[in-house]
């Protein structure tokens, strides 16, 4: 069907029983019982008022001479809503913004499920779009700030180094120490400050080698000292990074609240109370048990890997992912356990008196975790047939149940990344080298048309539970 044909419905020459439609100097004239088929619509109510009162109600102006009605809305639109009274089907052209037309019906009193066929599924398809996308709005909310204000953020902070007592300076040192990449003093602290992390994390495991262990003169395993050297190097590195960067953040309050700073805190407090530890059980023996403290502390040096976000952008978007993730990985992990104890119970019913290894419920729990994860250990494995057919379904559910929310969760560390990514090129591009002189260029024409897509399809939501919409439902009844 072509735009043409839409306009040439209501040519026909008119009879008695005809009103005079204006809709934004667009006229026709309609005929009554052609408007009263539909009664709920906006037009088939206009031919049941008794008063002019009631007629306003209805329309934007009423000419009582030449009984005209009008109406003040866009003239492009209307002639599918005469379409629609001539032959009972709304179609939309691909050129048409389907929310502009959504609410145009809605004005008219016309509901979607009108809408033929053969326009149907393409126009539900590019409205249902926007939904798909709905939850980058709900990260940007459920987020601290979103891109926006988080480089308004950026340059506040900046900001209030000026005044001070080496400001500029300040400002240098802390632009290189907490955004990698910055500048060329930035890049090389990174790269010095991965290569200890990563030299930390090496000595750690080949210290758990036996070739490298030097027994004590009480014959217990002790460590290399070539290794205790490189660890002091790496706790003095840490601690030396982290006391720079508190002494040039722009707000000292606002300084642990970053779980990057507290990663690093968390990086080298067990050295010290490690530290504390050992001296407190070489002075008073009896605190011997207080060295096994000391060991598990010793162990906690595995999460100074975490450092390594703060030069990663696939790390932190990792992060924030998990962080803005928990209604999936909830779902995941409501799906697992129902799976997990509904088959633990039936293999427990099935091989209870046949396999001693699912002689208990835990037990079952344990082979049905490791089966619908499909980790599949194969230290406890059902021997009957009706057992392992039990597996089989275990198994299969399992690859259902862990493959339904990635692509949700993965969607979102895309969409995490790519934020990111351009919050830091954002970043890099604010020149502060002779003081703040103007904000750092966002695209303002994107965030707007971003939000006020956003607006629209709430509106879209809202309308769906319309009065119209209701009526209508309950006329065809």
């Amino acid at each position: 069907m072509t735009r043409q044909s839409l306009w040439d419905v209501s040519e026909a020459e008119v009879e008695d029983g005809e009103i005079r439609i204006n809709v934004g100097g667009f006229k026709r004239r309609l005929r009554s019982h052609t408007l009263l088929r539909f009664p709920e619509t906006r037009l088939g109510r206009l031919l049941l008022c008794h008063s002019r009162e009631a007629i306003l109600e209805l329309c934007d102006d009423y000419d009582d001479v030449q009984h005209e009605f009008y109406f003040d809305r866009n003239p492009e639109l209307f002639p599918y809503v005469l379409h629609f009274y001539h032959t009972g089907k709304l179609h939309v052209m691909a050129e048409l913004c389907v929310f502009s037309f959504s609410q145009e019906i809605e004005y008219w009193g016309i509901n979607e499920f009108f809408i033929d066929s053969c326009c149907s599924y393409s126009y539900h398809g590019r409205k249902v779009e926007p939904e798909q996308e709905k939850w980058d709005e709900q990260s940007d909310q459920e987020s601290t700030t979103s891109s926006f204000d988080e480089i308004l953020a950026f340059y506040n902070d900046a900001s209030k180094f000026d005044g001070q007592p080496l400001g500029n300076c300040r400002r240098q040192l802390w632009l290189a120490l907490d955004n990698p990449g910055y500048s060329v003093l930035s890049r090389v602290f990174s790269v010095l400050s991965i290569l200890v992390v990563l030299g930390s994390i090496i000595t750690m495991c080949l210290n758990s080698l036996p070739d490298f262990q030097i027994p004590d003169s009480q014959g217990n395993p002790g460590e290399d000292p070539r290794f205790e050297i490189v660890e002091h190097f790496g706790i003095a590195w840490f601690t030396f990074e982290l006391v720079a960067r508190f002494a040039v953040a722009p707000d000292f309050l606002k300084f642990f609240k970053n779980a990057l700073n507290l990663i690093d805190l968390m990086s080298i407090v067990p050295f010290y109370i490690t530290l504390v530890v050992n001296l407190v059980v070489e002075s008073s023996p009896t605190l011997a048990n207080l060295g096994r403290v000391a060991q598990v502390l010793r162990l906690m040096r595995i999460f100074r890997i975490l450092k390594l976000a703060r030069h990663s952008t696939g790390l932190r978007s990792l992060g924030a992912t998990l962080k803005y993730s928990y209604k999936e990985v909830g779902l995941l992990l409501l799906y697992l356990s129902v799976g997990i104890s509904i088959f633990s119970v039936v293999a427990y019913t099935i091989e209870k008196e046949e396999n001693e290894s699912l002689a208990t419920i835990p037990a079952c729990w344990w082979w049905a975790t490791v089966s619908m994860t499909t980790v599949g250990y194969g230290d406890v494995v059902p021997g009957t047939t009706a057992g392992k057919l039990t597996a089989s379904a275990c198994i299969l559910a399992g690859i259902l149940v862990v493959v339904l929310p990635i692509t949700l969760i993965f969607n979102k560390f895309s969409h995490f990344y790519r934020r990111q990514k351009q919050l830091e090129s954002a970043m890099r591009s604010c020149d502060f080298g002779d003081g703040m002189k103007e904000v750092p260029s966002v695209n303002l024409r994107d965030y707007y048309a971003h939000k006020v897509k956003s607006l629209m399809a709430s509106l879209t939501n809202m309308s769906r539970s319309s009065p119209s919409e209701l009526s209508l439902d309950d006329s065809l009844h």
